[in-house]
């Protein structure tokens, strides 16, 4: 078992060393324990390069299959070691940056203060994942996003909106969009997901939904360099289209103005999701509870 481990941790980790920091021992005494896995099996499990390792093939078939065995028994042995009245442990959350930005810094403080023994670690990317595999508990995405044999916990605001605005200067410049199609005509402040593909601009005014696919001079990976789109258009280079609660502050501070304000889009909130065919570990049980039992304070439009 011990063998197995560490073979999953020097593949996520991409190397020896970096796995050896992560699990306080030496790279040494990895390298032989794969050495000694892949005797056993008769199989090449990792390709080591100087600067690299991989998973070969057959490598990346057995960690498909351990990694959420794996998480199985780690979750069993924290439920039988944890003590009943007070939840420990590593909570392990993968998020995409909206969530890490608009909902976890009202959530996770209270609850950090609440379970003093619990300790969350948190990763943030965009594309939807695996949770077992990519060696996490639970995850937060948006609902059309999540697979079917998901449980999911609404969590954070149960409905957001998409908002466009720019700054005063630039609509004094450009002028001020009445209608989405008006957009043609000016700078876009752009995202895409890492795939590449761009991220299209939506807008909804009853029955009507348009469509939009922009233009402008800056094209950013959607997520983390979201921040450098909204400089952009505070700076007055265009227009940005991102969540109102992203834009809200310079919203009201009135370094942003909003724009086709009555076009704005709505859609239902995020949902914290994990799978259901497990052990839940106490760390994410306590979580989950805690999620539940606080919407209403911390986001008082959720009781509705």
């Amino acid at each position: 078992m011990d063998d197995l481990h560490i073979f999953v941790a020097v593949a996520r980790a991409g190397g020896f060393r970096e796995a050896a920091r992560s699990l306080n021992a030496s790279a040494s005494t990895l390298s032989e324990a794969v050495r000694r896995l892949e005797q056993r099996l008769g199989l090449r499990l990792l390709n080591r390069t100087t600067r690299s390792v991989a998973p070969t093939p057959a490598g990346e078939k057995l960690i498909a299959r351990l990694a959420p065995a794996l998480a199985e028994v780690e979750a069993a042995l924290r439920e039988a070691t944890s003590d009943a009245g007070e939840p420990a442990g590593v909570l392990r959350l993968n998020v995409p940056a909206s969530a890490a930005r608009l909902v976890l810094p009202r959530l996770l403080p209270p609850f950090l203060a609440a379970h003093p023994r619990i300790e969350v670690e948190l990763s943030v990317e965009e594309s939807f994942v695996d949770v077992l595999a990519a060696g996490c508990d639970a995850g937060i995405r948006y609902e059309e996003r999540l697979a079917q044999d998901m449980i999911a916990v609404p969590i954070g605001p149960r409905v957001q909106r998409f908002a466009a605005a720019a700054s005063p200067a630039y609509l004094a410049r450009r002028g001020v969009p009445e209608r989405p199609q008006d957009l043609a005509a000016h700078a876009c402040m752009r995202g895409r997901f890492a795939s590449g593909r761009a991220l299209a601009w939506e807008f909804e005014r009853g029955a009507d939904i348009v469509r939009i696919e922009p233009a402008g001079p800056l094209l950013v990976q959607v997520g983390a360099a979201s921040d450098l789109l909204l400089q952009a258009a505070i700076a007055g280079l265009g227009v940005v289209y991102h969540f109102e609660d992203w834009l809200r502050p310079h919203l009201d501070s009135g370094e942003l103005t909003p724009v086709l304000a009555d076009w704005w889009p709505s859609f239902s909130g995020p949902f914290l999701y994990y799978p259901g065919r497990r052990l839940v570990p106490p760390a994410l049980r306590a979580f989950v509870d805690f999620a539940r039992t606080s919407a209403g304070r911390l986001w008082p439009e959720a009781r509705d």
